[in-house]
């Protein structure tokens, strides 16, 4: 079992709003750049999809599970039969969204149990609870090249240190498609 992000990411390390719905000043950054740039299996998840689980926080959850059943792709297919965990202390049905199911108990004690790969995708609050365990594996960052200057970032000031190890690079339209695992 490893513990996969994903996230799209500005060069300055901001990962919130990527789509402007939240209405940030800066929000939207990420589409900007078109539908090419951020469409279908950009961050390679394939199998992972068909094996594993996703997690994700509240907000997340709630924004993918207006967007993504009435999606028809290939794509889409995946992410509506993956398994999904929401980690989420007042939310109190996940029937919005096929496979979906609240987390009981413990955020990190429930994905040390998991035997599947997990995938969480944006959902800061979970991210920086694992970080904060030590529990991520690897990073796949989908980085554009736009600076913010404000706004929540993945590795916030003060957090744990991260030793990664660069898997792969390439550009993905506008943007630029990194992995990165933990250095051991």
């Amino acid at each position: 079992m490893s513990v996969v992000v994903i996230e799209f990411i500005t060069l300055d390390g901001i990962v919130s709003d990527p789509d402007g719905r939240a209405g940030t000043p800066g929000g939207g950054w990420a589409f900007r750049h078109g539908p090419e740039t951020v469409a279908g299996d950009k961050f390679r998840l394939g199998a992972t999809l068909d094996e594993g689980v996703l997690l994700l926080g509240r907000t997340t959850w709630e924004l993918f599970s207006r967007l993504w059943p009435g999606r028809d792709d290939p794509f889409s297919a995946r992410m509506n039969a993956v398994p999904k965990l929401v980690a989420s202390r007042t939310l109190t049905d996940a029937s919005a969204w096929a496979n979906s199911r609240i987390l009981d108990g413990d955020l990190a004690d429930a994905v040390k149990r998991e035997r599947r790969d997990v995938i969480v995708t944006g959902s800061l609050s979970v991210v920086h609870a694992l970080m904060a365990e030590d529990l991520i594996d690897e990073y796949r960052l989908l980085t554009f090249p736009t600076v913010l200057g404000t706004g929540a970032r993945l590795f916030p000031a003060g957090g744990p240190p991260a030793h990664l190890e660069c898997l792969s690079a390439e550009r993905s339209g506008a943007a630029v498609l990194a992995s990165y695992r933990r250095d051991a």
